[in-house]
């Protein structure tokens, strides 16, 4: 039974011709899947209707080939023939009484143009903003009305499709409706630039356009960045308060956020719960049109204050709805423990940057829907009374325990800790990762619920152990370790020198270990540990030198918008940052770096040298196991599995995800093949 105290986020509500049911609003957002994989895109978005979510968006829609964003695969309406692929998104969203909107874009100058060779176009002549060695050509009013134009006829589009909700997006450093917007980007002197009013007047226009166009049965929403964090080059709160000021009323809906997307997503390491509320509560101020905002909201109790506060209309949401797409219907159902909660990690970010489909660390089924089939909530019944043996509670033990016991199976978790977690409690103590727990102890709660489901703390498993327990599957999810020796991308043979007492690994410092100081800190992992780690070491009062191979510290966080953030704090924190250089070998004298590009060395003082480099499985539990093959058959042991990052080390999405996928395919008669769906729309629309 719902909790009377959440009635208010299930009121209806009204948004110009059409009503949301709720107040639970899935914002646009990227999924790698877009115009390429429709059926997987229609299948995910189907998923958060399902759950509850009153109103399901698109991600950003191209309008015509001149803005075109490859090699990201975003939606797209340039034509008739996009229209199949979006209806079909419509329908599935419109079978479970949610309503469909779609976020019309045209990039400009943040277009790449590499598919359809157009020329890009902008307010003024200016590079294109991602790197590519071209520039976008200036406007004239002509094209001004073209891309009228356009919109126009991709509204009109989009409602052929079904859609009920029709954006202009004019956010996050990405549509030329912003980029008029922008003095920095906007330098015209006729009617549309100069000042405020003028810059103003495109995105009036394409209001104005897509309400006479499709209003009669559509909403017109529009998104928009408040603030742009940028000083006087960019949309400041009080240029946007003047902008809002000036269309008050006129769009149907307000999503507010913030600029760029950087900001507006970050991570639970760097923005708490509702951050963007001091930069988006004084919109409803100004308008009487209903408003929805971001926060990377978990939390009913917070989501509640901000309505009563009168902060949002609408609990506006992206990573959360991808955690857990039933999030609303477990709130409605008075489950709110059930809730699997955003850890705030942006994996689901590097679906997009990486140009593949979504995932995420929290819910592995995210972006299988279609492809395998997975449900967050619902999977098969058990096939047979096999029991099942887990070796390991960590993030990949957890899962498979618990979709297992979902399952019905009979399942023995034994951990030769007292805590359960493995690497997300040890992570989730480093600065700003505690979110993370969230890995843990969502299934740690649910797992308390089966009776079907045992755990063992403090038993460490031999293979005498498991050969006695008369378990037909047995499971190894015993982690991994970091090497200690160099070995990793830059250092094939390791690094001389790392013998010695004053080398350390992540696994030390997450031991409580401090080094002495200073502390020279080779990172050949390139993603957050380092410079994790390196916080930890500078709070501890140890002076650091960040030593990296790579041309820039932390340089895969760029894919969880998390690389801007690392580079201003670890700036902060007064880390000494050495970049392009590989460490040769540790010694009494300090540490010997090499430059990658020339012959060029410097020996660099330090007491202690602190390796992220690669880590193995640790698999001796296995190799006993494989040793002992013969005895299997006499012990009733029919197959012996390692998962997760005792299988291979990655991250915890990955061992998230292994432990699922075992889950899901135990039993099937394609269990352990490669099996998923990869039809193409087209054929599909063929056949």
């Amino acid at each position: 039974m719902r909790d009377p105290r959440y009635n208010i986020l299930f009121e209806p509500v009204r948004i110009g011709p059409v009503t949301a049911r709720n107040r639970f609003y899935q914002v646009p957002h990227c999924n790698g899947m877009g115009h390429a994989m429709p059926e997987a895109h229609a299948a995910m978005r189907e998923m958060k209707a399902e759950g509850g979510w009153a109103v399901v968006s698109t991600e950003e829609c191209e309008i015509h080939p001149s803005g075109d964003v490859s090699p990201y695969v975003e939606a797209r309406l340039w034509d008739d023939q996009d229209i199949p692929a979006l209806s079909l998104m419509c329908e599935r969203v419109h079978a479970h009484g949610a309503l469909a909107a779609i976020e019309l874009t045209h990039n400009g100058p943040t277009s790449s143009n590499l598919y359809s060779r157009e020329v890009a176009i902008a307010p003024s002549h200016q590079p294109l903003k991602y790197g590519y060695p071209h520039q976008a050509r200036a406007m004239t009013l002509h094209d001004i009305r073209e891309y009228r134009r356009w919109h126009r006829d991709a509204a009109l589009r989009a409602k052929r499709a079904g859609f009920d909700i029709i954006y202009i997006y004019a956010a996050h450093d990405l549509s030329l409706a912003m980029h008029f917007l922008q003095s920095r980007r906007n330098k015209r002197t006729d009617e549309y630039g100069g000042t405020l009013e003028n810059r103003v007047r495109l995105l009036r226009e394409l209001i104005e356009d897509t309400k006479d166009a499709v209003g009669d049965k559509c909403a017109v929403a529009v998104r928009f960045a408040t603030e742009e964090f940028q000083g006087a080059d960019g949309v400041t709160e009080s240029e946007a308060k003047e902008i809002v000021h000036l269309l008050a009323d006129l769009p149907d809906l307000w999503d507010v956020n913030i600029a760029a997307w950087y900001m507006d997503s970050q991570t639970s390491r760097f923005a708490r719960e509702g951050y963007q509320e001091p930069f988006t509560h004084w919109v409803k101020q100004i308008t009487r049109k209903p408003v929805v905002g971001v926060g990377r909201f978990t939390s009913p109790d917070t989501m509640v204050s901000q309505i009563r506060r009168g902060v949002l209309d609408f609990i506006g949401a992206a990573r959360p709805s991808i955690a857990d797409p039933f999030l609303p219907k477990k709130i409605e159902e008075g489950r709110g423990d059930d809730i699997r909660e955003c850890i705030g990690c942006n994996i689901c970010v590097t679906g997009d940057m990486t140009i593949t489909p979504i995932r995420c660390t929290q819910n592995p089924t995210m972006g299988e829907e279609w492809r395998k089939g997975w449900h967050p909530e619902r999977i098969e019944t058990k096939r047979s009374d096999r029991k099942v043996l887990i070796v390991g509670a960590g993030p990949s033990g957890l899962e498979a325990a618990r979709a297992l016991g979902q399952r019905g199976y009979e399942v023995h978790l034994a951990e030769a800790d007292r805590e359960l977690g493995g690497r997300v409690t040890r992570e989730a103590r480093l600065p700003g990762l505690a979110e993370w727990a969230r890995v843990r102890d969502w299934r740690v709660s649910q797992i308390n619920k089966m009776s079907n489901v045992a755990i063992y703390r403090e038993n460490r498993l031999t293979a005498d152990d498991i050969l006695g327990f008369e378990a037909p599957r047995v499971v190894l999810a015993t982690g991994c370790h970091w090497r200690r020796d160099g070995y990793g991308r830059t250092n094939g043979s390791g690094i001389a020198g790392l013998e010695g007492p004053n080398v350390f690994t992540p696994d030390d410092i997450m031991r409580g270990v401090v080094p002495e100081g200073p502390v020279l800190l080779f990172d050949d992992d390139y993603f957050y540990m380092g410079s994790v780690l390196a916080e930890v070491l500078r709070a501890a009062g140890r002076e650091v030198i960040y030593v990296t191979p790579d041309d820039a510290v932390a340089s895969w966080t760029a894919y969880t918008h998390e690389f801007r953030h690392i580079q201003k704090r670890l700036r902060k924190l007064g880390v000494r940052l050495v970049t392009s250089h590989n460490l040769k070998s540790f010694g009494p004298e300090g540490a010997l770096l090499s430059c990658v590009y020339t012959d060029g060395t410097q020996q660099v003082p330090c007491a202690s040298v602190l390796t992220i480099t690669a880590r193995l499985p640790n698999d001796e539990l296995q190799q006993s196991l494989l040793a002992s093959e013969a005895q299997w058959r006499d012990a009733g042991i029919e197959t012996v599995t390692a998962i997760g990052d005792s299988l291979a080390p990655g991250l915890i999405a990955h061992a998230v995800y292994s432990g699922h996928r075992y889950a899901q395919e135990f039993d099937s008669e394609r269990e352990g093949e490669v099996a998923f769906r990869r039809r193409g729309w087209r054929i599909a629309e063929g056949e």
